[in-house]
């Protein structure tokens, strides 16, 4: 992975990382997710815009990559809601934490359902990219790789607690989010390397086709669910609708020229800055781990860098 590739997917983690923790800050909800996804979108809409005045023209495959994309996104975003939603049914009448990933009164969304689904998903995509792409790891990024993904499970504590009675549902739902990072990262890399679709075009567009959808569905499943977020965390959303898409257009924009099996690990640094977050200001301690498990993570990224 070459400097330009490492640095755009590093300043990603941080605003993924950042996001994330806004998110839990403001204790999430479909609301939340909707509308920030409807803020990103009129964020890049006159981006766009403009790129389609210059000349950009949707043919039925790019419109075809565009609507498969945000598919792919919604139901990972629905899956990350129902994977919290166990914390919600053993003690968080509330409901603070819904969609949120990362609710304020439950550990198990920071250190269970997060990374095991961030640390899934890389995994994952390495093994399509050589299966399907042809791609192929030097020995020293594939070791890189593969100590990403255990420290990212190191982060989230005792392994063994992922099989424990209370956290199967979390830990199922999160496994099958990973699985569907794994299919947007290899959908979006043939998007914007194959197609040679504009990541802002690609990410703008998969965005209209989420929100098409997701805001009907918090309609019904939360009437005022989208005002409430407005009213009480509107500098949260408009912040998540500012970084998310960024943080997703560097990375696309990395994939251009990059191999997929490269960048899918490399952005699992989001968790090390979460760990940092979660340390420094959540105090939510089991520092010594924490340092252990961020640390494998930096070697982890500086072998795929050498790779």
């Amino acid at each position: 992975m070459n400097n330009l590739a490492l640095a755009l997917v590093i300043t990603a983690a941080l605003l993924h990382a950042t996001w994330n923790f806004l998110l839990k800050k403001s204790g999430g909800g479909i609301g939340v997710l909707a509308l920030s996804a409807v803020t990103a979108t009129l964020l890049l809409t006159p981006f766009a815009v403009h790129l389609i005045v210059q000349g950009f023209i949707f043919t039925p495959t790019i419109f075809g990559m565009l609507v498969g994309s945000g598919l792919i996104h919604l139901a990972y975003f629905l899956l990350l809601d129902r994977a919290y939603q166990g914390n919600i049914k053993r003690g968080n009448p509330n409901g603070s934490d819904s969609g949120s990933g990362s609710g304020a009164n439950s550990g198990g969304d920071l250190s269970v359902v997060y990374p095991l689904a961030r640390a899934t998903g890389p995994l994952l995509t390495i093994i399509a990219a050589t299966l399907f792409f042809n791609e192929r790891m030097t020995l020293i990024a594939a070791c890189g790789a593969l100590l990403v993904v255990i420290s990212a499970i190191l982060l989230a504590g005792n392994p063994a607690k992922l099989l424990s009675r209370d956290a199967k549902s979390g830990a199922g739902f999160a496994l099958l989010c990973g699985s569907m990072i794994a299919c947007y990262t290899v959908w979006d890399k043939q998007a914007v390397a194959v197609f040679l679709i504009p990541p802002i075009i690609f990410d703008w567009g998969a965005n209209v086709v989420r929100i098409m959808i997701m805001v009907p569905l918090a309609h019904r499943r939360e009437p005022g669910a989208m005002r409430l977020a407005w009213r009480h965390h509107r500098k949260a959303v408009m912040a998540i609708g500012i970084m998310s898409p960024l943080s997703y257009i560097l990375v696309l924009t990395a994939m251009v020229f990059t191999p997929v099996s490269y960048v899918a690990p490399a952005r699992e640094l989001s968790i090390l800055f979460a760990a940092l977050i979660g340390t420094q200001i959540l105090k939510e301690g089991d520092t010594t781990r924490r340092t252990i498990a961020a640390i494998g993570m930096v070697l982890g990224i500086s072998a795929l860098a050498l790779g």
